[in-house]
């Protein structure tokens, strides 16, 4: 049977990864993971309880193709208390996850062949969207002196219909700052160039906060989701922001593409929104998990890092130990009992010198993850001298 080309995405490693380290748990290993992007927590009790409520008295058929009336009102009001910014709720768009919006958003924006920028490294699934919906991902070197962020010279420089940005980002969780924003969306007004932000991970941050593109202005498309800082990853509920004349033709496309998010993640999201200390202490916990991964991680060998200012990985320079990061990760699964994620998946030009560390994960586990991590470097040291 005849096939088409978008098909020929590239896997997400990060996925095998996790499969490899499943099934090293099923023969009794012990494994410390470092390697999924996702809480090691549930999703607010409050919210589990709101959800066992709705099932006994609700059929939880199919919402509007917008969301929810409640939860779109919540979340206008989360950005007047995160942000200080007055949103209009008719211009928030519920979408099953944050995929979910980049598919809506890609839709709503570009036209065939239409050329998107992203910075390298960046999240793997943004080009693989982009391919399957026959647009052209334009991968932009980002570098370490710039926190691994596109700058406004890059609008222009690779002449883009579009610019996607990551504020904290994923994987090496930096974040920018309201001056740096606001001169890359002043580079793409300049150029007509359609502006998307992806704020997944914005409630983690642990220095000073992140900055929204709504601070900047309306002129963006602005993508979230519950999975990050409210903890529910496979609930698959996310939103968008966009302007007010796009809401009518994101929502033709979504009526089309999803009918709706799933109405049952939907009442337990709004419940979410609400249950700020039990999501605060989770923050707490991975403070504490990065501060010892900012410690733990140099003194194990991964000295060549980017301080995270959000979310929870590290991303690491490893270009000094090995040239394959795919059979480097293998190698410290299998002799450290640690999962890590090869930065291939980030960046498929650098990423063969790259490693990503997740502290998601419980801080007991981040503790022993890194004994381990030392443990190991220290004994292929040796074995190298």
């Amino acid at each position: 049977m005849r096939v088409s080309r978008r098909g020929e995405v590239d896997p997400f490693i990060v996925m095998d990864v996790i499969k490899a380290a499943q099934a090293a748990e099923a023969r009794g290993r012990s494994i410390i993971h470092m390697e999924v992007g996702q809480p090691g927590t549930a999703a607010p009790a409050a919210a589990r309880a709101a959800l066992a409520e709705a099932m006994e008295g609700e059929a939880l058929g199919y919402s509007v193709s917008l969301g929810l009336t409640a939860l779109r009102a919540r979340i206008a009001r989360l950005y007047g208390e995160w942000y200080d910014v007055e949103l209009n709720p008719e211009r928030v768009v519920v979408t099953p996850g944050s995929s979910g919006g980049f598919s809506l958003a890609f839709a709503a924006l570009f036209d065939a062949g239409e050329r998107v920028g992203i910075g390298m490294p960046g999240y793997p699934s943004y080009r693989q969207i982009l391919q399957v919906m026959n647009l052209e991902p334009v991968l932009i070197e980002t570098s370490v002196a710039n926190r691994y962020q596109p700058v406004p010279e890059d609008v222009a420089a690779h002449d883009l219909h579009g610019l996607l940005v990551a504020s904290p980002s994923n994987p090496a969780g930096t974040m920018l700052d309201r001056d740096g924003l606001s001169a890359l969306m002043d580079a793409c007004r300049a150029r007509g160039t359609a502006f998307i932000s992806d704020e997944i991970y914005h409630g983690l941050e642990y220095d000073r906060p992140s900055v929204s593109a709504l601070e900047v202005g309306d002129d963006a498309y602005v993508i979230n989701s519950f999975s990050k800082y409210f903890s529910m990853t496979g609930w698959r509920v996310g939103w968008m922001v966009v302007p007010e004349d796009h809401v009518r033709r994101v929502e033709r496309i979504a009526q089309h593409l999803f009918i709706c998010a799933s109405h049952p993640s939907q009442v337990a999201a709004l419940a979410a929104l609400d249950c700020e200390a039990e999501l605060d202490r989770n923050l707490a916990t991975y403070a504490e998990n990065r501060r010892l991964m900012l410690e733990g991680l140099p003194r194990a060998g991964f000295d060549r890092i980017a301080p995270p200012d959000g979310g929870f990985y590290v991303y690491a320079d490893v270009s000094h130990l090995t040239d394959d990061s795919l059979a480097f990760a293998r190698e410290i699964l299998e002799e450290a009992g640690v999962a890590v994620t090869p930065g291939m998946d980030f960046d498929p030009r650098r990423g063969k010198g790259t490693l990503r560390f997740s502290y998601a994960a419980s801080t007991e586990d981040i503790r022993e993850g890194l004994r381990r991590l030392g443990a190991y470097m220290a004994d292929r040291a040796r074995a190298a001298g």
